[in-house]
């Protein structure tokens, strides 16, 4: 199994800035967490839907620990389809952004306090289709050289999840779960069960993704 230290940050980064986007492992691997009842809407893109543009970013950065974290947030409860989710910063595109990785580090300022200027951008996964909000996502992988000073939004942000990746390589890290939606239905979904958080939906899609990609480029221990 890879060793997540910061030893390895810089190595790591570097062979995720070689990756190619044609070399993605995409949606195949994305799909794998997706719930069975959205696959076919994924897999359509949103088409005919006029769907919204956004941006996300999976933040990595080197801990107290000297371990390679990375960050999430539990959005608050509020009356919509992503009421009370486990998610990666990110919002809708601007604009006024420059571009949707400038998207992913605005909203990463605005959602947790990390200064814009210190992320940098090192490269982009496959985009997602979101069906119940009718988002289309890019991640975006951004390095953060320091430990972080979060400074959360209170109204953005519930709660937020600091995980080591070590976290999402464990045998028991994914599992299958009920979840009960906000309009009383129920079904079972693949998520990443991380310190008894359920990690699901979208941001589950997202970072299967990311670990397929990790699992291939780190050295094995």
């Amino acid at each position: 199994m890879p060793e997540f230290s910061q030893n390895n940050l810089t190595l790591l980064t570097n062979r995720l800035r070689q990756i190619d986007r044609s070399d993605l492992p995409g949606l195949d691997v994305q799909l794998n967490m997706a719930p069975v009842l959205r696959k076919h809407e994924i897999r359509g893109v949103g088409e005919g839907r006029d769907p919204v543009i956004s941006s996300v970013l999976i933040l990595l950065y080197p801990d107290a620990n000297n371990e390679i974290n990375t960050v999430m947030m539990q959005r608050p409860t509020y009356d919509g389809v992503h009421s009370g989710q486990i998610s990666f910063p990110g919002g809708r595109y601007e604009e006024t952004d420059e571009s949707l990785a400038h998207t992913a580090i605005r909203e990463t300022h605005e959602e947790i306090g990390i200064s814009s200027h210190k992320i940098e951008i090192i490269n982009r996964l496959t985009d997602l289709y979101i069906p119940p909000s009718n988002y289309i996502v890019s991640p975006f992988i951004g390095l953060l050289k320091e430990t972080p000073v979060f400074k959360p939004d209170e109204k953005e942000v519930e709660r937020l999840l600091t995980i080591p990746l070590q976290s999402f390589l464990g045998e028991d890290s994914i599992q299958q779960v009920p979840i009960r939606l906000s309009n009383g239905q129920t079904f079972h979904t693949p998520c990443y069960l991380v310190n008894g958080d359920v990690i699901w939906g979208a941001t589950a899609m997202i970072m299967a993704e990311f670990i397929a990609i990790v699992k291939k480029f780190l050295p094995a221990k």
